[in-house]
């Protein structure tokens, strides 16, 4: 679960999601107190100097000109349908998470917004190779479904899998050893998955594509959550590359948002096509750090 996560950190970070108080260039009072107040510009030049200031400002900039330029593509329903399924897999212990994070319910969904907006300013400014996708389709498996048991210790793991070896039912020695209690009562089944899904254990989904089907693995896999015996219940032939092209283009973009250079540029080149010009001369280099000057 900790990658969903990570996944939006990896977007938004170049975003430079930040929460603080803004402040514009007027005598208005923001505080008083006794024998004297603060008024905004006193606050706003105090602000604009520091590093939390500054990079607020950048903050907004960059939100702004991503809303200008890719808000059309980006809904309240795709943004409400990824909250609610991180709230989902979290439950009851959601809002705690996000505490920990350092994130409201708020906060979350501009963040979720913030990297939406990113893979769309990606798609827009990197076009996927017809190289690409002919590497991609290789390690490519469309949608499959298996079944585990998930137990503690290896021992137990290699006396499971004696048993199934006997001729034991896998359903039931779900049932009756998986310490998983979301699937063991269906008899260790999960969710659909495919090669490009990240939430999985790599360990875990690499022995399970190596399946095929009515197959289980002959030895424990250690995962970071014990040990897994996994068997194939459906692996669907693999087609041709037209066939998988979305998800396969997607599992690409997936990939490249991931790598901090390419996000870089990404940005980059959003921020130029922005021509934004700061009028502050205190302010002029607040986005030095997003614009690189060797944009492809």
């Amino acid at each position: 679960m900790k990658k969903t996560w990570k996944k939006v950190a990896a977007i938004a970070a170049f975003a430079g999601i930040a929460l603080g108080t803004t402040a514009c260039s007027s005598s208005k009072t923001v505080v008083s107190y006794k024998g004297g107040k603060i008024t905004q510009q006193q606050y706003y030049d105090k602000m604009k100097k520091s590093e939390a200031g500054q990079s607020e400002l950048a903050t907004m900039i960059v939100n702004n000109v991503l809303e200008e330029q890719y808000g059309k593509y980006v809904s309240n329903k795709q943004v409400n349908k990824e909250f609610d399924k991180t709230k989902k897999q979290y439950g009851s212990q959601f809002d705690a998470v996000l505490q920990q994070q350092g994130l409201t319910q708020s906060t979350y969904k501009e963040s979720i917004k913030t990297n939406l907006l990113m893979t769309e300013a990606l798609k827009h400014t990197k076009k996927i190779t017809k190289k690409q996708e002919e590497k991609a389709w290789k390690d490519y498996q469309p949608d499959v479904q298996v079944q585990h048991i998930l137990v503690s210790k290896k021992s137990t793991a290699e006396d499971i899998i004696k048993q199934l070896n006997d001729g034991a039912k896998f359903d039931s020695l779900a049932k009756k050893y998986s310490t998983d209690t979301a699937t063991k009562k269906k008899g260790g089944k999960l969710p659909k998955f495919d090669s490009s899904d990240s939430s999985l254990d790599s360990s875990f989904k690499k022995a399970a594509l190596k399946l095929n089907n009515g197959e289980y693995t002959k030895t424990p896999v250690k995962t970071e959550y014990g040990y897994d015996i996994i068997k194939m219940i459906n692996k669907p032939s693999k087609g041709s590359l037209k066939d998988h092209k979305k998800e396969i283009d997607n599992q690409i973009y997936d990939k490249m948002a991931q790598d901090q250079t390419t996000m870089q540029s990404v940005l980059s080149t959003v921020l130029k096509q922005a021509d934004v010009s700061i009028k502050d001369n205190d302010l002029k280099d607040v986005l030095t750090k997003y614009i690189t000057s060797n944009v492809k």
